[in-house]
């Protein structure tokens, strides 16, 4: 592709920026308005823990059917869809009377928000040349972050200021006036025509629900209840239905042949080991500092800011020297960093944890969350063919999302296993060898990131022949893996 011209592809960047800015936003912004919610709506705990996974579930279960959606049906019609369905959602949100309605309409919001993010990585893809490639992921990855910084701080506040329900009530103009304003800024763009792999759609959203679920429920049941175990087994079941289905596909989903690549494999290992271990930390670790330290939700969530919002500064950067440097070093040397801070934060943590020693492995964590996010994007991209870009982003993301889910699940069962609870102390040993099992997942990320592109290689190079692969990873290898 040759890009959009100079003048548009900016306004391109700040469009998807500004709807990625909200779907990243409202993963986390129910969090600390939880309590209010429970007054309103006479919400149960189990109700309330829903209010947050409903999204996330949604979101993670539909990325492949949304980044196939584009493929198909063209990426702007199908952005301003997704962007509606969200702020559709949102306005229904707001005006929920009752748990459930709410409970629906966060599930709706993350099904929005999964055709808007892999959809959004092809449009950038699409706007931008090679060498400006690695800014705008930069800028669109610090952007993602602060959404995810900024969820718990503007829930708090929102809350604080007014009521919960305007916590979903601003999405609606923004995003009112991103629809309005995308036929002017997006160009029209899909994949060569091709029928929707409905069978792949149905096995694969299956697939990941159960497994989704499961880990959902792991927390709270372990991993021998039914409510684990028959998700789980469903789960896997259905997802190597969609294996065998792909393999002999005439039209794909997911072209398995990604997997043979061994960039497109190693960024997506280095990803899942990403999420795995820096979500599940700061999972238990924003209970810590309300459970043990006593913060409220808003302190609690300023205390962690500086994790969070180091990728608005780092990844603009990060983009721009992924060219020169490789991406084996930016993606290894950041896990390298965020296994540091993990292993850090369990050498130093006590219940009396001060916020001078929180903020070095804080900075640590945040700025190799920054390093790892451009040049992942440019280098899962840059292996397949152009057309492809929105089934790579796809998978990219629904790998990330699932590491995510398995990496709390797997935390907070060795939390409790090592006898966590809620007095400080117990909370603290079973915190510990948590955060230690979390480093140990991202330096072995980093072991994948060897695999990547050093800075001689071409940032968005065509994909070499699988028969002349370096390294090949075996698809069934890949396949059981997932």
């Amino acid at each position: 592709m040759s890009g959009a011209a100079p003048h548009r592809r900016w306004w391109v960047l700040a469009l998807v920026s500004l709807a990625l800015f909200m779907v990243t936003l409202d993963n986390l912004v129910v969090t600390t308005a939880l309590p209010s919610i429970r007054t309103g709506l006479s919400a149960s705990l189990p109700q309330l823990e829903w209010v947050v996974n409903a999204y996330t579930v949604s979101f993670a279960v539909l990325l492949l059917l949304g980044a196939a959606l584009g493929d198909r049906f063209g990426h702007r019609r199908m952005f301003v869809a997704g962007l509606a369905v969200f702020t559709a959602a949102s306005a229904v949100a707001a005006a929920a009377s009752s748990a459930e309605v709410l409970i629906a309409a966060r599930a709706v919001q993350g099904a929005g928000g999964a055709v808007v993010l892999p959809i959004s990585l092809t449009l950038l893809a699409g706007a931008f040349p090679g060498r400006q490639r690695g800014l705008a992921f930069g800028v669109f990855s610090g952007v993602s972050g602060l959404g995810v910084a900024l969820g718990p701080v503007v829930g708090g506040a929102i809350t604080q200021a007014a009521s919960w329900p305007y916590i979903f009530a601003v999405n609606v103009p923004v995003g009112i006036v991103g629809c309005l304003a995308a036929p002017f800024v997006l160009a029209r763009g899909a994949g060569p025509a091709r029928r929707l792999d409905l069978p792949g759609a149905a096995l694969v959203t299956g697939g990941l629900a159960g497994i989704m679920v499961a880990l959902v429920a792991v927390p709270e049941h372990g991993w021998t209840s039914g409510r684990v175990t028959g998700p789980l087994a469903a789960g896997a079941v259905l997802l190597a239905g969609f294996v065998a289905w792909e393999r002999r596909a005439p039209e794909p989903m997911l072209p398995l042949r990604f997997f043979a690549n061994p960039v497109f494999t190693a960024v997506n290992l280095a990803g899942v080991a990403m999420y795995f271990g820096m979500f599940g930390a700061i999972f238990l670790l924003a209970p810590f500092l309300q459970t043990v330290q006593g913060h409220e939700p808003l302190a609690a969530g300023l205390r962690i800011l500086p994790w969070t919002v180091m990728p608005l500064v780092v990844s603009p950067l990060a983009g721009m020297v992924s060219e020169r440097w490789g991406a084996r070093r930016l993606i290894g040397g950041g896990l390298v960093l965020q296994a540091l801070a993990l292993g850090w934060l369990a050498w130093v943590l006590t219940p009396q944890l001060s916020f001078a020693a929180l903020l070095v492995p804080a900075v640590l964590g945040g700025a190799g969350m920054a390093l790892v996010y451009p040049p992942a994007a440019s280098a899962a991209l840059g292996a397949v063919r152009p057309h492809e870009a929105g089934a790579a982003s796809g998978a990219m993301n629904a790998l990330r999302e699932a590491g995510g889910a398995f990496g709390i699940a797997v935390l907070a069962w060795v939390f409790t296993a090592n006898g966590g609870g809620t007095a400080s102390g117990a909370y603290v040993s079973g915190l510990v060898p948590a955060l230690a099992v979390g480093a140990l997942v991202l330096a072995a990320g980093a072991v994948a990131a060897w695999w990547l592109p050093g800075p001689a290689a071409p940032a968005a190079a065509p994909p070499v022949p699988q028969a002349a692969a370096p390294r090949p990873v075996p698809v069934e290898v890949v396949g059981g893996a997932v």
